[in-house]
């Protein structure tokens, strides 16, 4: 048999490192950004209404609430229970799941903003 040219060889090797990369980077494989939010729930009004990342962000919420009370991001399962008026309570999480998500007051039902998770 005869070996390979040098040519195909580097061509191959090429190719695969660029798929490689595409694969990893191009297409969200990779790291997003690190994020954070910062958000206050005055009675039954969040401020800012809505948030939005990106997929693969790494977000740190933190919400502000004015009364002992849970807030939760639905699609993503997180609560933030205030144990006194005023408390900050911070989250970190990946944003891996694209679309609108509701954040209410749990116990009132009372949807009070969303979570905008967008393709990277």
């Amino acid at each position: 048999m005869r070996p390979l040219p040098i040519a195909i060889i580097a061509v191959v090797v090429v190719a695969f490192l660029a798929v490689g990369a595409y694969l990893i980077l191009g297409r969200g494989g990779g790291s997003g950004e690190p994020l954070t939010i910062d958000v206050t729930v005055s009675g039954t009004t969040m401020d800012p209404e809505k948030v939005t990342v990106r997929e693969g962000d790494r977000v740190t919420m933190n919400v502000k609430i004015d009364k002992k009370e849970e807030v939760h991001l639905h699609g993503y399962d997180i609560t933030f229970e205030a144990e006194n008026a005023g408390d900050t309570v911070s989250k970190t999480f990946t944003a891996d799941k694209t679309g609108s998500f509701q954040i209410e007051i749990e116990g009132e039902g009372a949807e009070i903003g969303s979570l905008e998770v967008q393709p990277r």
